[in-house]
């Protein structure tokens, strides 16, 4: 037993060395992707600082790199914080506490979880399932592909504390209140009924936490990394390419004539063209940072982002399975309406 313990140690050491030295190598190669991107561009390709392909091939390069270590940075550290959550129990406290209490807490609990608007479907089911109040399931899957730590490091990065600090308050204030008024319409008739029926599995999420090494965490933290960067890299790359051609090819005037702060239906309208568009926060956010620097008006741009991310097409097609369509159209009402204030607020406050 003792040596066996000593063992673990010298592993679990080794192990912290191993992620020191990582983190030393993602500090350095971030603290210089800018002169890389510029060596790159200007010197190595030999483009213009003023050209238009140079103003976008060095916004792409620079981004994706940028991006993508921050993702992989804070997605380690956030998953190897859940490796001691256990997130039966924070389910079972969501619906012991009851309205209110519990919409705040199932969208606390949504901004934590790094899923899209689709794959937040499968455990909304489950929430259901397990006789959570409908409000506070929704309260769930409006805040989670809304506001995650994918969307809140982005707009750290790009934008700042401040921006990325309301965006936190906005995405949860929005999932806590139309919870509230979904649960309080009372329309649990409109969830078909095989939902109802269908019991959680025994065995799944019933067993407490295990007493996990240090090295077990990181390997955890590394393949939820890998998984979830598996899963958005390409949303990325994609999202920072339409970026860069906006930002190096659109002339500003083609986009500040639709998201002016000047214009009153600019928000309404960004939110009617997210919603075709499907992208997670990854992909979507480097499109709203070339969109501001065009001159759109940031609660403009982010009411385009957040109807993108919480109300795409493919997730009303996978909600279609669980709920009628009065429901559907009535959570879509509600939560546009919503993003709709908080661009408006956004222009408001920021203007």
């Amino acid at each position: 037993m003792y040596f066996s313990r000593f063992a673990q140690i010298r592993t679990d050491r080794a192990a912290f060395a191993l992620v020191a030295l990582l983190a030393v190598v993602w500090f350095f190669l971030y603290s210089n992707l800018q002169p890389i991107a510029d060596w790159i561009t200007y010197s190595l390709l030999g483009l213009s600082k003023e050209s238009q392909i140079g103003e976008a091939l060095n916004f792409f390069i620079y981004d994706v790199p940028k991006l993508l270590l921050l993702l992989s940075g804070m997605i380690f550290l956030i998953t190897l914080l859940q490796t001691f959550i256990n997130t039966e129990k924070v389910r079972a406290l969501v619906e012991k506490r009851g309205e209110g209490v519990g919409n705040l807490m199932a969208a606390a609990f949504g901004a934590l979880t790094p899923f899209c608007s689709c794959s937040s479907v499968p455990l909304f089911i489950g929430f259901v399932q397990a006789g959570i109040p409908l409000g506070i399931t929704f309260s769930f899957l409006i805040t989670s592909p809304i506001m995650n730590e994918v969307a809140f490091v982005m707009l750290l990065g790009l934008f700042g504390w401040e921006v990325a600090l309301l965006y936190l308050v906005s995405g949860i204030t929005i999932g806590v209140l139309a919870g509230l008024l979904l649960g309080r319409l009372k329309l649990e008739r409109y969830v078909e009924p095989f939902v109802y029926n269908i019991k959680p599995r025994s065995g799944q999420g019933g067993a407490l936490l295990q007493k996990l090494s240090w090295l077990e965490r990181f390997q955890q933290a590394a393949a939820a990394t890998g998984e979830i960067v598996g899963r958005v890299w390409l949303f990325v790359i994609l999202g920072i390419g339409i970026g860069a051609f906006i930002h190096g090819f659109v002339p500003e005037a083609a986009l500040s004539d639709i998201m002016g702060a000047g214009a009153w239906w600019s928000v309404p309208a960004s939110v009617l063209i997210g919603i075709p568009l499907y992208s997670n926060a990854a992909g979507v956010i480097p499109i709203v940072s070339a969109l501001l620097g065009k001159g759109a008006a940031l609660g403009t741009a982010l009411a385009f982002m957040m109807s993108v991310v919480a109300l795409s097409l493919p997730e009303m097609i996978i909600l279609r399975k669980v709920l009628k369509p009065h429901l559907i159209a009535i959570f879509v009402g509600v939560v546009a309406l919503g993003i709709m204030i908080t661009g408006y607020l956004f222009n408001w406050l920021v203007g």
